[in-house]
């Protein structure tokens, strides 16, 4: 099988050949420069670029031979943006490591060593002396809703998720954007055998995170419902006039649209799940809809933390595939979503824990961690082996090379 006749099969339930594999396709399945640079050497693999495609996140984006070197599957067609060397400029990271950051990325160094980005004369991001990623620091509707979203963009362009988009969405205001997407997207297509990404987000919850900050939003979802709903309806005007342009670009030439809302914690959902199915599935299942209607693309959704008890609604609501599955939160037990959802959704991702096995185990128990649960999750297909979440900087090469060997070895079994 090609990679992307065994991504597709396995997000169909299909029989594959091998269990498919991801690093980077996404925002939420990458690796962080610093780690990064550490696997390249671990590898041995030299020359090529540390390129920061994801500044607000601080993620490299994977080149050819790493990803070949990891058996991986899957592609992000952001890359086919951003691809001159004088795209780039270099800088050194905090543990003295070089990377690349792009040309429009200008942020400012503070007497203290902490980075900022200013927008309109204000700071819209920072990163502490020492930092692995940028935090928010302007939330434009912290002081309340406004009477009329005409300006909503405006508001938008202030928070750092947007106003730092990685590619290719840091190219979107420049004439021919759309050509561009869509040739680049068929070059990409005829060039590799792998399954392709666009990374839309079209976010709802967490948007009005963004814009009220979350302790004000989680409030307003029982206090003032009527306000948060008319926040979600300007939204989607925004997110499906965007889905229409991209349905139209490469809805025939993308394998998969990932979508982004952060629904869950580790200890349980944001909202009680009824609170989900009046004010946010019914929009959800709107933008599933749509694409499933006017592309050949499967829809993920990145999600982290708890969602088990809204599992059900979100494959009700059209989702093929859902990630990170974040296993070590409340009632994510990975023989328990398999069970009961197995059939129903593609779980790309929990293949291992980041947050106490990748970052802090011995390689050994890294691998046989790994090996249970591809054990557990790869039976009757819908499993892309991924990290749950990113790499990050303080996880040991050893221990990331020997995740991705041991699904190689699973699939020599």
């Amino acid at each position: 099988m090609t990679s992307r006749e065994r991504v597709l099969a396995a997000i169909n339930h299909q029989a594959v050949d091998r269990i498919p594999v991801d690093l980077g396709s996404n925002p939420s399945s990458g690796i962080s420069a610093m780690g990064y640079n550490k696997l390249k050497k671990a590898l041995g693999i030299t020359g090529g670029h540390t390129r920061i495609y994801d500044v607000v996140q601080q993620l490299a984006q994977p080149e050819d031979d790493v990803l070949a070197a990891l058996g991986c599957d899957v592609l992000d067609i952001g890359r086919t943006f951003n691809t001159l060397d004088n795209d780039w400029y270099a800088i050194t990271l905090p543990d003295g490591s070089p990377a690349q950051y792009p040309a429009w990325f200008r942020p400012l160094r503070r007497a203290d060593g902490a980075w900022e980005v200013e927008k309109n004369g204000q700071v819209i991001a920072r990163m502490p002396p020492g930092g692995a990623f940028f935090d928010q620091t302007i939330f434009p509707y912290e002081e309340g809703y406004p009477k009329s979203y005409e300006n909503l963009e405006d508001a938008m362009g202030l928070v750092l998720w947007q106003a730092l988009a990685h590619s290719p969405w840091d190219s979107a205001a420049e004439p021919g954007f759309w050509t561009k997407l869509r040739e680049n997207t068929l070059r990409l297509r005829e060039n590799s055998d792998k399954a392709l990404m666009i990374v839309c987000g079209c976010n709802l919850f967490e948007w009005g995170t963004f814009l009220r900050k979350l302790d004000n939003f989680l409030m307003d979802l029982l206090a003032e419902p009527e306000e948060v709903e008319r926040l979600l309806e300007a939204l989607m005007e925004r997110h499906l006039r965007t889905l229409e342009k991209v349905c139209e670009a490469v809805g025939d030439c993308c394998d998969i649209l990932r979508f982004g809302d952060d629904l869950g914690t580790t200890g349980g959902l944001f909202m009680p799940p009824s609170t989900y199915r009046e004010l946010f599935k019914p929009h959800h299942t709107r933008l599933n809809a749509f694409v499933h209607e006017h592309s050949q693309m499967k829809t993920f959704l990145h999600s982290c933390g708890s969602i088990y008890r809204i599992m059900p609604d979100l494959i009700e609501a059209g989702y093929d595939i859902i990630n990170p599955v974040q296993t070590n939160c409340l009632e994510m037990e990975p023989e328990k979503l398999k069970a009961e959802f197995g059939g129903r959704i593609t779980f790309w991702g929990g293949g291992c824990d980041t947050a106490s096995i990748l970052n802090k185990a011995a390689p050994e128990q890294v691998r046989a961690h790994v090996l249970e649960r591809c054990e557990t999750f790869a039976p009757g297909g819908g499993f892309i082996f991924n990290t749950i979440h990113n790499i990050l900087p303080e996880v040991p090469a050893e221990n990331t090379i020997a995740a991705f060997g041991a699904v190689q070895e699973f699939n020599l079994r």
